[in-house]
């Protein structure tokens, strides 16, 4: 492994922001739910405006349906923000995967925007009609084609490549479903873990992940065939300036009108959840049960305003569409 001589990261204990996150809760409760709604829009990289076009067309369930355990865990915002930042650590973590972001994206200028992009697409494919989640599909794809070059050391990466295609999937969905199983519904049965990932698996095949050609030939169909799937790829994780950097911009990272507290304790969260695998990766002791606890009580007084506000958001939007008459 690679490591920095210094490195641009380091965990630090939560400081005591109580009185501040009551103080953002207070804020969010007293704003009108259209204001917050348009605000948690444009911390999204939205222009502000409702997301009007998951009411059409009638009846058509995309690519998985109300019923699914995907519109499920990708109802909750907070989590799903929490659980998205959490995947783009993991994902600085493979050198090839990064590069790919590195060489050929502005999110060094522009993380948010980035964050935003992965989110429409998440929104698209989960809960847009066939149509739109077709169309996302595409789009991507066209990305992943144009995008190839190769690492300082030598190595050369494609963003289509299967094993990184893989493991872009396996990052996002084990901390989607992780960050709802933590802040929103820890009783969540088994089954529907299992079927998530089952349904889920359908994206990686449509961007063009071929399972013959990963190293297990497979794309996990259960959780723990994920979990296992993912401690295959140790061997090519790595901790460099760049990861450092990564780590660093999403702690520096402007949350646009989000008020500061809640961009701050969406990233602490994220870092605190951390796979077990991933400290001795940076080096880093894991936060204790008690900033974690501390930290999960902060995500849970910010998210109360912002779960009220997004009732009506995308998930309901497209379970609207799906009404008889």
């Amino acid at each position: 492994m690679a490591w920095p001589r210094r490195a641009a990261y380091s965990w630090q204990p939560p400081l005591d922001r109580r009185p501040e996150r009551a103080a953002t809760s207070a804020c969010l409760e007293t704003m009108p739910g259209s204001l917050i709604r348009r605000r948690v829009r444009l911390m999204t990289g939205g222009d502000g405006s409702a997301p009007l076009q998951y009411l059409q067309p009638r009846a058509d369930p995309g690519l998985f349906g109300p019923d699914s355990q995907a519109w499920r865990v990708h109802a909750d915002f907070p989590s799903m923000m929490v659980g998205g930042i959490r995947a783009l650590v993991l994902q600085a973590l493979h050198p090839l995967a990064l590069a790919g972001v590195w060489d050929h994206s502005s999110f060094r200028e522009d993380l948010r925007g980035r964050l935003a992009r992965t989110a429409r697409f998440i929104a698209e494919t989960t809960y847009g009609g066939t149509a739109t989640a077709e169309q996302a599909l595409e789009r991507v794809r066209a990305i992943h084609a144009r995008v190839a070059g190769r690492h300082p050391d030598g190595r050369p990466y494609r963003a289509d490549d299967p094993a990184l295609l893989y493991w872009v999937h396996l990052s996002e969905t084990t901390s989607f479903l992780h960050a709802y199983r933590v802040h929103v519904d820890p009783w969540i049965a088994q089954e529907a873990c299992d079927a998530y990932f089952a349904e889920m698996s359908l994206i990686p095949r449509r961007l063009g992940c071929d399972p013959g050609q990963l190293r297990r030939g497979r794309i996990a169909q259960t959780e723990q065939q994920a979990h296992d799937d993912m401690l295959g790829y140790l061997e090519e994780l790595e901790f460099s300036e760049r990861t450092a950097f990564v780590l660093d911009l999403l702690q520096r990272m402007p949350g646009g009108d989000a008020p500061a507290a809640l961009q701050r304790v969406f990233v602490r969260a994220a870092l605190a959840e951390l796979p077990a695998w991933a400290w001795p990766l940076l080096r880093r002791r894991p936060p204790s049960a008690l900033q974690r606890q501390a930290l999960y009580a902060s995500l849970q007084l910010l998210a109360r305003p912002l779960r009220w506000a997004l009732k009506d958001g995308i998930a309901a939007h497209a379970r609207r569409r799906m009404r008889p008459g």
